[in-house]
């Protein structure tokens, strides 16, 4: 027997994602919802992140709503502001803030099979009941700290780019950078400018080529507000570029090697041109396939390492001390760098703590974190789970589409706007996706990454975040876009079932 609640939704993330799932849940009639969030502001991580040279990876005419283009992106790759802005513009446009809270940190949610009702639970002692429950917690939104040892003595300052402080002047510091994925490619350059001496600590290096950026010129942003068909060319032309790099370069390995050796060969000349000596071009160059880890895009990272005061270091850290961090030195000796601002890139933690962010039962007291870490990483079109009802998971295994995040999120849009469609048509308020289905979506995810680079090339020193604690790749929905959005729109209706 269901009962009243507080909320016919919750949202958990006041993110991109969690307010493309508000605005779809909006059209579908499902008004009294509620968006909570863990930090201060909207924006997920476009508001936790801003460190020095933050900028968008993915060009930004692709990198936004297909729904909602932004005309006035000042610059072909805009920077972590404007993201920033925009996503507060969203939230006016569509009338989402007054359904978000700020601050809140859920602890838990578990189903009530009986009443039909989600519980979540608060930090601050708050049990909050809703008839639906939306995941939007994000892929990396839980920061990884490296628990080096000493590290607690470390006398300096020590940052992680997560939790950026405005305006710290590296001037006259003598900086070190532990990390080279992504963030540490937009951030090193900037350290770089200013600081006495800067080390970067690489223990994996990543695949990074050309950046094809330029200011957006006033006449085509002009242009882009008053015939908006011309930005959605645009953007046609950035997905189908971005889409050839993912489908015939990572997903489909095994048939188009070609195609990923010489993105790899455009990275190797890339390196080359930029980095003068031999030796420091070596200890760039990454020893696994082009696609196993997410490639970056950059022209001022490589050339950092021209400087006479940026140092690469590749052996092993042993320990942290006061004034420094100790490594393994050539010899089998150890090798002392003096460090005063330990600045820490070291990325995100998906698979332990962040699928799911936190703890969620499901019918017959299912873990869900647990049942995925025992089990199989596995979620029903990348959205819903079995023994889970009216439950969607937006950062889910097998949900990441495409190279931009916005294609996942839309995707996962459609899925919602049918599954609800049709509990509108039959009546009812209760959807599970049967375990058939779901054992028949994951059999079919299984049998397409057999192709990728993940399982066909070589990943085996890649550290890939994309594989799970199982030595899975089971991030990436291994379809091409136009499939996956058609899939959305018309999965079979009868693999759920209604109450």
């Amino acid at each position: 027997m269901s009962r009243a609640t507080d909320f016919e939704a919750i949202i958990v993330g006041a993110g991109f994602g969690g307010m493309g799932a508000a605005i779809e849940l909006k059209r579908q009639g499902v008004e009294r919802l509620t968006i909570l969030e863990r930090e201060d502001d909207l924006g997920g991580t476009w508001h936790v992140n801003h460190y020095p040279g933050l900028a968008v990876d993915i060009a930004s005419v692709t990198y936004s709503y297909s729904f909602e283009p932004n005309p006035s992106w000042s610059r072909l790759f805009a920077p972590g502001a404007e993201l920033k802005k925009y996503a507060e513009h969203v939230a006016d446009k569509y009338d989402l803030r007054r359904h978000m809270e700020f601050g809140v940190v859920v602890a838990s949610a578990s189903w009530d099979d009986d009443a039909d009702v989600w519980t979540v639970r608060t930090d601050d002692g708050r049990a909050l009941t809703s008839r639906y429950l939306v995941t939007a917690t994000g892929f990396l939104s839980q920061p990884y700290t490296p628990d080096f040892p000493g590290i607690d003595s470390f006398a300096g300052e020590i940052i992680h780019t997560t939790a950026w402080r405005d305006g710290y002047d590296f001037t006259g510091k003598k900086a070190a950078v532990i990390g080279t994925g992504a963030t540490a490619v937009q951030l090193i350059p900037e350290i770089a400018r200013t600081a006495r001496r800067l080390t970067v600590f690489q223990r994996t290096p990543i695949w990074v080529v050309p950046k094809v950026d330029f200011p957006i010129p006033r006449p085509v942003r002009k242009l882009f507000a008053a015939v908006p068909v011309t930005q959605r060319a645009a953007r046609a032309v950035n997905t189908s570029l971005l889409e050839m790099l993912m489908v015939f370069g990572v997903l489909h390995y095994r048939q188009a090697k070609p195609g990923n050796q010489l993105a790899a060969l455009l990275a190797k000349a890339h390196l080359r041109t930029q980095v003068r000596d031999a030796a420091t071009r070596r200890q760039l160059t990454p020893s696994y396939d082009f696609g196993c880890k997410r490639p970056t895009f950059s022209n001022s990272y490589f050339r950092a390492f021209n400087r006479d005061d940026v140092d690469l270091q590749t052996s092993s850290i042993v320990r942290v001390e006061p004034d420094g961090i100790v490594v393994d030195g050539p010899d089998g000796d150890e090798l002392k760098v003096e460090v005063d601002t330990l600045v820490l890139a070291t990325g995100f933690n998906l698979w332990d703590v962040n699928f799911p962010a936190f703890t969620i039962t499901g019918r017959n007291g299912r873990d869900l974190g647990k049942w995925w870490r025992e089990g199989r990483f596995q979620a029903y079109e990348g959205i819903t789970v079995p023994e889970f009802p009216n439950f969607l998971t937006l950062n889910s295994p097998y949900s990441y589409s495409g190279l931009s995040y916005f294609t996942t999120i839309e995707g996962q849009m459609r899925h919602m706007a049918r599954l609800f469609g049709e509990l509108r048509r039959r009546g009812r308020s209760r959807f599970e996706v049967t375990a058939e289905a779901n054992e028949k979506f994951l059999d079919d995810a299984t049998r397409r990454l057999g192709d990728s680079v993940f399982y066909a090339g070589d990943c085996s020193r890649s550290r890939s975040y994309y594989f799970n604690q199982h030595g899975e790749a089971t991030l990436l929905r291994p379809q091409s876009t136009l499939s996956t959005l058609r899939e959305m729109d018309s999965f079979p209706l009868d693999d759920y079932t209604y109450a």
